[in-house]
């Protein structure tokens, strides 16, 4: 048994494949079977209580894809906006989309002084920083998500400070301000923490040879701080942007229904219209949507890293 051990000891290729078997066999249970299971039922059809049954099927797909239609239009209601095509559904990932960038880009905005701020800070000082940014952690999101929602009533406290202030009290809940401040709030954290990780190993005297060459502050971090800390960048801001596209809870209390999003309207596919297959095809294909950004994403900023050194 010793010499047993002490072979697979001398294997590099069978320690590596000890070390990831915990975790493939996790993820495959987890994460990959239910994820076949899902592509699978999005090619059955639908039974008349609205179940998944054979024959297999390509409808639901084609009833995304036949919503889609070709009408060019150029509106100034709102500003300038340019249309080509129009569907309900293609509008609905759309807004997911966006919404979902722009949480991104405003917790970005957020995080990185939070981040810089913790990475200047005193050795001594900086674990007592990520544990108040860890805090949230130790907290069910449902029940943050419900304290914010208290926060922002029509008699929650910051309603009552203005009536206090003899100002008229504003509508924030159920307001698409109301679904962004939820998902900034929830994927904070997920933005500060790879920042600061990046932040933390940065060389600042970089910035002083920068700034001895002739470079400006905003220069030298164009030039010299932002490509050494990509990695923490674009790791923030996948952790950020994929919960946000698919974000439920966060819709249904903060916009109560009125902002709707993708992940909102699958889960109304499983639950109040009771269609399975329809909603397995459309999580199948917004998998599909988000893994092609990222991977993009990811190249653009290997990309950006490359030409900046």
């Amino acid at each position: 048994m010793a010499k047993i051990l002490r072979v697979l000891r001398e294997q590099p290729g069978i320690r590596l494949a000890g070390l990831m078997a915990p975790g493939a066999f996790w993820l495959s249970v987890f994460f990959l079977v239910p994820l076949l299971i899902m592509a699978w039922i999005s090619f059955l059809s639908r039974d008349p209580l609205g179940f998944p049954t054979p024959p297999l099927t390509l409808q639901n797909y084609w009833e995304i894809i036949r919503d889609i239609r070709f009408a060019p239009s150029i509106s100034l209601a709102d500003g300038l906006a340019i249309r080509l095509f129009e569907g309900l559904y293609l509008e609905l990932f759309w807004r997911s989309i966006w919404l979902s960038l722009l949480s991104t880009v405003i917790t970005l905005l957020i995080a990185f002084p939070v981040a810089l701020f913790m990475a200047r800070l005193p050795p001594r000082y900086r674990n007592l920083a990520l544990f108040l940014v860890m805090i949230p952690f130790w907290t069910n999101f449902l029940v943050r998500t419900y304290a914010l929602q208290f926060m922002l009533r029509s008699n929650g406290p910051i309603n009552t400070l203005l009536r206090a202030l003899g100002l008229e009290p504003i509508e924030l809940l159920f307001t698409p301000t109301a679904v962004m401040l939820g998902l900034v709030y929830g994927n904070l954290p997920f933005m500060i923490l790879p920042l600061y990780t990046s932040l933390e190993k940065f060389d600042w005297t970089m910035i002083e040879a920068a700034h001895d060459l002739g470079a400006d502050t905003l220069r030298a971090f164009q030039r010299v701080m932002l490509p050494l800390i990509s990695p923490g960048l674009l790791a923030g801001s996948i952790l950020t942007f994929v919960p946000a596209i698919g974000a439920y809870i966060t819709v249904e209390l903060m916009g109560g229904g009125r902002t709707n999003m993708i992940g909102y309207a699958i889960a109304q596919q499983f639950s109040a219209s009771v269609n399975w297959p329809f909603g397995s095809a459309m999580s199948l294909l917004m998998m599909i949507i988000v893994t092609f950004a990222a991977v993009l994403y990811f190249r653009s900023g290997r990309g950006e890293y490359r030409n900046a050194i």
